[in-house]
């Protein structure tokens, strides 16, 4: 799946075109006309369509967005009982009682969220994704390296989330990108992410950056940088236009780490190791929900970055 802005944002790695196109024209009496108002799909009753689009899964709903302006601006509430009765069939309860998810605002974003945390099938099989949907937890695994990818990727647009540590992070820990070609597991102690041709990243331990089995250099660029301390949020920016990755702890922007990434699908990706001092804890990471950034990011006079998040039209497609 992906995520893309209506305007000036970014596609999914696998287009949706095809089934948009085929949703808003199979049935010209479903079609709605240039006023996306008349036919059918404009005449028809707010509750009554709230009522039927309760019914439906993520992908139909999609789709009906783009049938009208008026099914767009029904879609358009993200708290709307649609959204809540689809949140309710998909999430668990404990993800929905997560601080990640008790702390956004709407339903529609709780669903995205949930859509864009880090993927319980594409990972080492010494790691889980726990129950609320966004812990990783690695188990005690002696002499392997493991990591996990998100469950989605992107190939155009501004993106950024969020990862952080609850406990020590051991020898090894990276946080970065991959694409669907990188290893998730790997025999002994390694930077698992950075390793190949497949893999961007940034070593939290050494403060390295880590591409295709390389050393690319200290990260952040000044002497004597800070080390992550447990419970700092790292804001990774992925800028597939301007084929750039990023970092920015709490709001201090460390600038950008990677340039000239290459122009295939590229996901969120984590990889740790296992430590004898605190094992339960040291590959417990947090990934948040990716934005879409329709506009350019501003730098502003103390070097910080900042994004204009935009409202975006949603279409999701498997990747």
């Amino acid at each position: 799946m992906s995520v893309a802005a209506a305007r000036g944002g970014s596609s999914p790695c696998l287009g949706a075109a095809a089934a948009a196109a085929s949703c808003s024209s199979a049935g010209s009496s479903y079609a709605a006309p240039a006023g996306g108002g008349a036919g059918v799909a404009g005449r028809l009753p707010v509750r009554v369509l709230e009522h039927i689009f309760s019914y439906l899964e993520l992908s139909d709903l999609m789709r009906c967005s783009l049938v009208s302006w008026h099914w767009n601006n029904i879609l358009g509430d993200e708290n709307s009982e649609v959204w809540r009765s689809l949140s309710s069939r998909t999430l668990s309860d404990e993800a929905l009682r997560s601080d990640i998810l008790c702390n956004l605002p709407t339903y529609k974003g709780k669903l995205k969220a949930f859509q864009h945390a880090l993927s319980s099938h594409d990972c080492s099989r010494n790691v889980y994704v726990k129950k609320n949907g966004f812990t990783l937890h690695r188990n005690p695994i002696a002499q392997s390296t493991d990591g996990a990818r998100g469950k989605i990727g992107f190939t155009e647009g501004r993106h950024a989330w969020e990862i952080w540590w609850e406990g020590p992070l051991g020898t090894v820990a990276v946080i970065g990108i991959a694409t669907k070609r990188a290893a998730m597991q790997c025999q002994g102690y390694v930077a698992l992410l950075g390793s190949d041709d497949q893999s961007w990243g940034w070593n939290l331990v050494d403060n390295n950056l880590l591409h295709n089995g390389e050393v690319n250099g200290n990260f952040p660029q000044c002497n004597n940088a800070p080390k992550y301390q447990i419970g700092e949020r790292i804001r990774v920016i992925l800028d597939m236009d301007d084929k750039t990755l990023a970092f920015e702890r709490g709001f201090e922007f460390l600038g950008v780490a990677f340039r000239g990434l290459p122009k295939v699908c590229l996901f969120p990706a984590v990889s740790a190791v296992f430590t004898k001092r605190s094992w339960t804890c040291a590959a417990v990471v947090y990934l948040c929900v990716s934005f879409v950034f329709p506009d350019p990011p501003l730098v502003v006079a103390d070097g910080s970055i900042r994004f204009t998040l935009s409202p975006v039209l949603v279409k999701v497609s498997s990747c």
